[in-house]
């Protein structure tokens, strides 16, 4: 295991041999579609959108028009997909190495990479279409934003070069908060701004945690993630840190907003179950690096729930508390 003060190399990315080439096994079109969709990461779409919905109910003190709704959401989905068709492509050759990515479409020739990269323009172009047309262009510049700095900020500048990767990297997911808003209001305001920094904190601790449960997927690939290069003690102060600052800026939406009482009690009571499950990593990680008792996956799933619920709140607020 590499820890910090010690260089890892980047992966020298070798020669394809999956440009242009049929796909190794016989694959049903069930197959093939499933492994389009796979490349969007739909999990990582529903988290995104899971940021920008709720926020638009922020913004319209209400209940969004529907259409609006469904605009946003489809161009939003086809943006995300599109990040991270181009994600897919770009990492395919450590992906194959990778047990947690291995079964992904590339890896397994299922799809070529000129295919797929046909896939993210096509995604990428009916998504500013969607979103110029039926939304608003503030939004679709933000959407494109959004793609760009993922696929060349994130993807190809920052994740194998430094352990800040997904610090300065998850800025590309914070977002969507913006979006939701502008498409309700056309402008920007200090209210989404802190929605971003809610989700700028939430994403260390969040990746970090299934960056240490597959750290050695990471190493093996000279992927320089945290928990590759800093032992898990240090992962756990940090999720920490991150995790505080998370929780403080997510109850400046109460007086920046002004919200009703029902955004505040849900901020303070999910913050305190995020704060404890951080604080307990860090405890078990003390001493060990067995994963069995550090038990990252266990925050992994707090932060997901913890995201979901928070954002719950906010779409809920104005329409108990109006």
């Amino acid at each position: 295991m590499t820890y910090v003060g010690q260089s890892v190399p980047r992966t020298a990315r070798p020669a394809s041999t999956s440009s242009g080439v049929a796909p190794t096994q016989r694959a049903t079109f069930k197959d093939v579609v499933a492994a389009y969709v796979g490349l969007t990461k739909p999990r990582v779409i529903e988290l995104l959108l899971l940021t920008t919905v709720p926020v638009m109910f922020f913004a319209a003190q209400g209940v969004p028009p529907l259409g609006l709704v469904v605009a946003t959401v489809v161009g939003g989905t086809f943006s995300a997909g599109s990040a991270s068709v181009f994600n897919c492509v770009y990492d395919r050759d450590i992906d194959e190495q990778m047990r947690r990515t291995r079964r992904r479409a590339l890896p397994r020739h299922l799809v070529s990479p000129r295919a797929a990269l046909i896939f993210g323009f096509v995604l990428a172009a009916l998504s500013t279409v969607v979103l110029l047309l039926w939304v608003n262009p503030l939004s679709a510049v933000l959407s494109l934003t959004a793609n760009a700095f993922y696929v060349f900020g994130y993807t190809m500048l920052l994740k194998r070069r430094t352990t800040q990767n997904i610090v300065w990297g998850g800025l590309a997911g914070c977002f969507p908060a913006l979006i939701g808003w502008t498409a309700v209001t056309g402008e920007l305001s200090w209210v989404p701004v802190v929605l971003f920094a809610v989700v700028f904190f939430w994403t260390p601790p969040h990746t970090w945690a299934l960056a240490l449960r597959y750290r050695e997927d990471y190493a093996n690939v000279d992927v320089p993630m945290l928990p590759v290069v800093a032992p898990a003690h240090v992962v756990g102060r940090q999720v920490v840190v991150y995790s505080w600052i998370m929780v403080a800026v997510s109850l400046l939406l109460w007086p920046v907003a002004g919200t009703g009482i029902v955004y505040p009690i849900a901020a303070t009571v999910l913050g305190a179950v995020f704060l404890l499950e951080a604080h307990r990593m860090w405890a078990r990680s003390r001493g060990t690096e067995d994963l069995t008792v550090i038990q990252p996956m266990r925050l992994f799933h707090a932060s997901n729930l913890y995201l979901s619920l928070l954002f719950v709140a906010v779409a809920l607020d104005p329409l108990l508390t109006r």
